[in-house]
Order: C-alpha cells, then structure tokens, then sequence
C-alpha cells in the first residue's frame, strides 16, 4: 500500500503493534528546496526542507517518531537515515522516543563521491540510527568476506584465556592446536561501504536524495523475515518500497508529495534495481595495472590508471595532479604502437600534452623524439625521465 498524506495523519489511522520494520528517510533540515530533473529533463521532482528553526524540526520528527513507535511490533526495529546537518538532534530524539537504552547501532553509510571547491573536508558518508522497541527485536546475523589481510589459516584455531586473561591457542593432549569445524566469515559491521547511485544506473530515477536499492535490501535483511510489514513514513520515490518488494516482504508507504507517490507506484509495479560490479567483484577487479608499471609509475610520482591500455598515469607536479597522461612502453610492444595508443586515448579525451617512455631497447630514441607530433614527448627510458625532470616538467607546462 503506498498514500499520499502527511505521515502524522496517516500513521494515526494503522493498528498499534503491526510494522516489523520502520525505515525513514525524513528532510536533513538543509535549509533549502531539494529538486532534481530526470535524465531526459522531462520531470523535475522537488520538496522544501526549509525551517523556522532546529526546535521546529526536531519536533515535527519527534512528533512522527511517536506515531512510528506506536506501529511498531515490540520485536520490530527502526531504522532513521540522516547526515551531519542535524543528525545530533535527531539522536535526541529518537532517545526521547524509544530511549536510549534501545539504541542498538549508528550505522555509518560510506561511498566515493566526486571532490568539490568547498573548504573542508569531503564529505564521503551519512548516518543511519539503528533503534529496537525493546531488547527482544529480531536480529539477522549476516557475515561477509574476510579482509585481504586476514590470515585464514589461523582462523580456525581455537583460543582460549590464560590465568593473565590474554589469549592463546588451544592445544589438545598430544600438543596440538585444536581446530574449528567451519567460520561462515566476518559478522556485519557498522559501517557499509556500498556505491553511491550512479548518474547513468537504470534504478536512477530523477528524484532528490534518491538511495540506492542495494542500501535498503541490507536495512531489511537484517531485521526482518520473508512475509513482514516494511513502512516507510517518508518514502520519496519509492526505493525502501521495491526492496520490500524484491525481497519477498509486506510494504506500506507514504509520501505528502503526490508526484511522489505516483513515481513509488509505478517503480513497484516495474522494479529496477542497479547490480554493483564493485559490490559483486571487489575493489581489487578493478586494479589490473601491471606491477612492473606501477613501480614506474611511483618512481615518477604519476597517479596510476586502471582499465586503459593508452595512458598508465597522469604527472603529479607540486602535490597536484595535472592532465599530462603518462604512457609506458611494454617490453613486447614497438613503439609506434604504444605511441598510437596514447595519442588514442588523449585525442579522444582532449589532453594537448603526454609523455611516452621508452623502455625497449631495440629502438633508439632521443630524449625528446623529433619525429613524433606536437604535445608528445618521448623519454629514453625512466632513468632519464628522473634525471630530466625539471626540463620536461618546464617544455610541458610552458
């Protein structure tokens, strides 16, 4: 079920102790009219976040989080997604309404987003409270991968505390570690690193603070069983909804916007969700420069590029990166190719200045190669490159 009302009201009219799971997504007190167009500009989505002041906001949220608690089955929980713009006031808050006894995690949501001018530092997360009705909430365990780093093979020894209090293996009668049967990997933490929606994903629909499906199936999973009820008091364009509804779960949804609540039904009828190649393989897929290359790249202080066979790097000069693509010949590749492919890739991205070193021997090349165009400097190997820094640095950025 999805309504179009202020949640106030239309909480008031559900029976007490029914929603297994409250997610919200309420307005961060921004001070100003969020809007966004869809990718063909056709529809502009908007709703003001404007306030008197804190106090009046705090006490709308406060105000609903009642009626939310109401709702509530005594072993539901609820989940309240925010950022740094007030999310201290709304911890307040929700200690008012459920008490702080209940408050079981603040999940830090993190993802790569693009730098901006502004001063400070970026801001790369926004936060999640995480609250039970009482201390007998349903509770989902879910475990995830091993980091790189872990050593596995001593997972699975058994430990135990010494008369100091300190671990230590546990050994049997004849001396040996004793061994754990199975691990199913590492419990969930409070901190989800999970892409920020992609302006070109199919899920994307055009509407302001849009989050991804991906974040939602994790909220749900966690606290709720196939054939439960998920409400969602401020369901925007309707993503807690097509979670619910792609993981088998009972849904209720309410918006005040009625361009809202028409875009949440149409996404529920026609569900689209977004993989993540991040998620699915791992930050490590994406890193297939070759080893010998990277240290190239290092030596010259060059930020390396993945995923592109015309340019390896581009030139850090002063602690900042420039738009000087870097290619690096390959052991088994003429330098006519490697040329044709660097000019490829920056012609096609506009770049006027590169660097190719050379690194095969069977070619003879000057340290700056009179034949090749203009904007491309040949370098007779990484050892010149270092010890002409300063000139090539000078003939590109002059």
């Amino acid at each position: 079920m999805i309504k179009q009302g202020d949640c106030k009201i239309e909480l008031k009219k559900i029976e007490s102790n029914i929603v297994d799971l409250i997610y919200l997504d309420p307005p961060f007190f921004t001070q100003k009219k969020q809007f966004q167009k869809t990718r063909d500009n056709a529809k502009e989505y908007f709703f003001d976040d404007s306030w008197k002041n804190i106090e009046t906001y705090k006490a709308y949220i406060e105000e609903r989080l009642l009626e939310c608690k109401r709702v509530l089955k005594n072993t539901g929980s609820i989940f309240l997604h925010c950022d740094r713009t007030a999310s201290h006031y709304l911890r307040i808050a929700l200690d008012n309404v459920f008490g702080s006894n209940n408050f079981q995690s603040e999940i830090i949501w993190t993802y790569k987003r693009w730098s901006n001018a502004k001063k400070g530092l970026l801001n790369a997360h926004q936060v999640i409270y995480f609250y039970s009705k009482n201390d007998n909430f349903k509770f989902n365990r879910i475990f995830e991968d091993y980091s790189p780093t872990t050593n596995i093979d001593q997972i699975f020894q058994k430990r135990i505390r010494d008369e100091n209090g300190k671990t230590k293996y546990k050994k049997n009668a004849v001396g040996e570690c004793e061994l754990i049967q199975s691990k199913k990997g590492v419990p969930l933490s409070d901190v989800w690193n999970i892409p920020y929606l992609n302006p070109k994903a199919n899920e994307r629909v055009g509407y302001p603070t849009q989050k991804p499906i991906l974040l939602l199936e994790k909220v749900i999973q966690l606290v709720t069983d196939e054939g439960d009820i998920v409400l969602d008091p401020f369901c925007g364009s309707g993503t807690t909804l097509v979670a619910a509804k792609l993981l088998n779960r009972k849904y209720f949804g309410i918006d005040i916007s009625e361009d809202a609540v028409r875009l949440a039904r149409d996404r529920v009828n026609n569900p689209i969700r977004t993989d993540s190649n991040l998620l699915r393989n791992g930050k490590n897929s994406y890193l297939n420069q070759d080893p010998e290359i990277l240290q190239i790249l290092n030596e010259i202080d060059a930020i390396p590029v993945q995923r592109n066979k015309g340019i390896d790097g581009f030139l850090k000069i002063n602690d900042s990166v420039k738009p000087i693509p870097v290619k690096v010949q390959r052991f088994n590749e003429t330098l006519e190719k490697a040329r044709q492919l660097l000019l490829q890739a920056s012609n096609k991205n506009g770049f006027k200045m590169r660097i190719l070193i050379k690194t095969n021997n069977s070619y003879n090349a000057s340290l700056f190669e009179s034949n090749m165009p203009k904007g491309l400097l040949v370098v007779e190997g990484i050892n010149e490159f270092v010890k002409n820094k300063e000139k090539i640095i000078l003939t590109l950025t002059n």
